[in-house]
């Protein structure tokens, strides 16, 4: 049995939540988003509170049950809360700016990165951050990892695009080394 999957999920005020032809559709202050239900779990509105539980005869209707209520959960926060990742990008030379919806970085290239804009997320800059803001948890993160792919930070110096709270191991250079043997 799931531990997850057991708990139900509360709908907080000015959230509607609707089930419709196998999707699932949560409106609130911060936008709308809609995702199609995974077969074998059924999900019930019952008041104020969401259920669900698993068809029986099955190992992965079982196994599908956490993981649509972690989604349906994460709908329900983005839609109240929101999601926001934190980049950080350290490098000589290195800037971003927002034009318009995109996001256009100088990363020690011969040539300007432009990321296009997506619709629902919000991208903006402040010294030497990037934060991306949205109410979908899978679109904020998948945004925020293209940004970090296209200069990861390398183990020598730290320069290159990380996560506000990820931590670089960095490597002795050959001068450290050197001296060491």
């Amino acid at each position: 049995m799931s531990k997850i999957g057991k708990k139900p999920i509360e709908i907080p005020e000015g959230v509607n939540v609707k089930i419709e032809d196998g999707t699932i559709s949560v409106k609130g202050p911060k936008g709308e988003l809609t995702k199609p239900l995974t077969k074998g779990v059924n999900v019930v509105i019952d008041g104020n509170l969401v259920k669900l539980t698993p068809e029986e005869g099955n190992k992965e209707n079982i196994a599908k049950w956490g993981l649509q209520r972690a989604l349906m959960a994460n709908m329900i926060i983005g839609v109240t809360k929101g999601f926001e990742k934190v980049l950080e990008f350290q490098g000589i030379g290195y800037k971003a700016n927002v034009k318009g919806n995109d996001l256009e970085l100088i990363l020690g290239y011969s040539h300007p990165i432009t990321i296009p804009g997506i619709e629902g997320i919000t991208i903006s800059v402040e010294k030497s951050s990037i934060k991306i803001s949205g109410p979908n948890k899978e679109l904020v993160g998948k945004v925020a990892a293209e940004i970090r792919e296209k200069r990861p930070p390398e183990p020598y110096k730290g320069s290159g695009i990380k996560y506000k709270d990820e931590v670089i191991k960095r490597k002795a250079g050959k001068k450290a080394v050197a001296t060491a043997g």
